[in-house]
């Protein structure tokens, strides 16, 4: 006879008593988040490590999920990975990658994160996209006994991210310089030396490679708090300031952000913001931000440049829109997603003020955008010269 199926040792439970069943690794105890999906097929460390997605469980389409292992090269942040936990098709396996130190089942129990596999992925995803994303509970336990009706009233009780601060929670404690430059063959990260372009970077939940780009295209980086205050960014004397991702809702974490931003934009410095610090940019301008079906999440969305006509393969991760039809006069849209015609990027015509919703540092993802960061620095110099 065929070998039984092993029992299962995880469950992940949807806020509508749907339920599915599979093997558990990393920590073991349970969670309650948002879930979404990632189309991406390489860069799972760095997605678990991207501070944005605070507050979510991420499940993966792509199948090999930890077949390279993790290094802290490559965490996206400081502290512990920012998702709440994993859910995947398959059982990582061994890792095979010159640069593994660890691998990703020892990562996520050393880092208190529980993750879920041999789960039909492709049903899951099906089903955020058709009813949204779900409040879920995730839960682990090696003996395999779960309270599954405490599960789904734990789902079914967690608030959910409109009307939530997160990037109060996983923004830095104290201003700090950063210096250090994206990874190149075979040096590895390196610094930038010389004078550079003096920007004030707000972190509202900042990658740290959003921070290598503005220093690789010439910057001289202070990151200050997402509380900072136009007076605290002022008295550094910026010659251009940096909105950065971060997660929860925009409108909740606009109600300290958009008055600093405000007070920045009488300057006429050149401001570029990304993901969450577009919103925010977009917020401070007077348009207004709307909760999506499911978002954007993945290395593979087509984003259109309105002016230009030239498409870029982006990587997103977003779970809020600027609703295009709220912004106001002097101010148009730049971008726009090929997937579903929601707003992807915004300028200014009068001024160096632009973001956009797409991540141009990637991370994991194509680098097509890259060369908004080396816009931004051209228009610092422009205001120099």
């Amino acid at each position: 006879m065929p070998n039984a199926a092993p029992r299962p040792t995880a469950c992940l439970a949807l806020a509508d008593g749907t339920l599915f069943y599979g093997q558990g690794f990393g920590a073991v105890g349970d969670t309650v988040a948002e879930l979404v999906f990632n189309t991406s097929m390489t860069g799972y460390q760095e997605i678990l490590t991207d501070p944005s997605y605070a507050g979510q469980v991420v499940t993966f389409t792509f199948p090999h999920i930890g077949n390279t292992g993790v290094t802290p090269e490559d965490d996206e942040s400081v502290e512990t990975p920012a998702a709440a936990g994993l859910v995947v098709k398959w059982d990582p396996t061994e890792p095979s990658n010159w640069r593994a130190t660890d691998d990703l089942v020892a990562w996520l129990k050393k880092h208190d994160r529980i993750a879920i596999g041999g789960i039909d992925t492709r049903r899951l995803t099906r089903a955020i996209r058709q009813q949204g994303a779900p409040h879920v509970a995730l839960a682990h336990n090696p003996d395999g006994v779960f309270d599954i009706e405490a599960l789904i009233a734990k789902a079914r009780a967690w608030k959910g991210l409109v009307g939530l601060d997160l990037a109060k929670d996983v923004t830095c404690a104290q201003s700090y310089r950063w210096n250090e430059k994206t990874w190149a063959w075979p040096e590895g990260y390196t610094q930038r030396e010389g004078e550079g372009l003096r920007v004030v970077a707000i972190d509202y939940g900042a990658k740290r490679n959003i921070l290598r780009c503005l220093a690789s295209a010439g910057c001289d980086v202070t990151v200050l708090p997402a509380t900072a205050t136009a007076e605290d960014v002022l008295a550094l004397n910026p010659e251009g300031v940096f909105l950065s991702n971060g997660p929860g809702d925009p409108a909740a974490t606009g109600v300290y952000a958009v008055p600093m931003i405000r007070e920045v934009l009488k300057k006429d410095i050149p401001v570029f913001g990304i993901c969450l610090g577009h919103q925010m940019l977009a917020l401070a301008l007077g348009a207004k931000t709307v909760k999506m079906n499911h978002g954007h999440h993945g290395a593979n969305h087509p984003v259109k440049d309105v002016e230009t006509g030239k498409v870029e393969i982006t990587s997103m991760n977003h779970g809020f829109t600027v609703d295009s039809q709220t912004l106001p006069e002097g101010v148009i849209e730049s971008h726009v997603s090929l997937f579903d015609g929601s707003n992807c990027g915004i300028r200014m015509t009068d001024r160096p003020v632009f973001s956009v919703q797409h991540h141009p540092e990637a991370s994991p993802g194509p680098q097509d955008s890259f060369y908004l960061f080396e816009r931004f620095a051209e228009a610092i110099r422009a205001r120099r010269a």
